[in-house]
């Protein structure tokens, strides 16, 4: 078992045959120099992990929202196919222009 403890409080962590083992490697390899170490950078990734989501969830909301107000837009196999077409055109029509003459 691993124990972390911080100045306010005192925590401990039980840690798997296999966690510990992965940690012990890590040591080994020179990628951290103490298993406090590993944690933290451990907690820091599942802290953005968790801001990442937190944004996707309000990008979500915000879409959400945007439809219910009828600002969204059906997709379907035949609007797909026309958006595909339109970027086609714009694409040659750039072409085009940027073709010295």
């Amino acid at each position: 078992m691993l124990s972390f403890a911080s100045t306010l409080t005192g925590m401990e962590v039980d840690l798997t045959l296999d966690q510990r083992a992965f940690i012990r490697q890590a040591i080994e390899a020179g990628r951290f120099q103490r298993a406090e170490d590993a944690v933290r950078e451990a907690l820091s990734l599942w802290e953005e992990r968790e801001r990442r989501r937190a944004e996707i969830l309000a990008a979500v909301d915000t879409a959400e929202t945007s439809i219910a107000r009828g600002e969204g837009r059906a997709v379907t196999q035949q609007s797909t196919r026309e958006l595909a077409d339109e970027v086609k055109q714009r694409g040659r029509l750039d072409a085009e222009r940027q073709t010295p003459r």
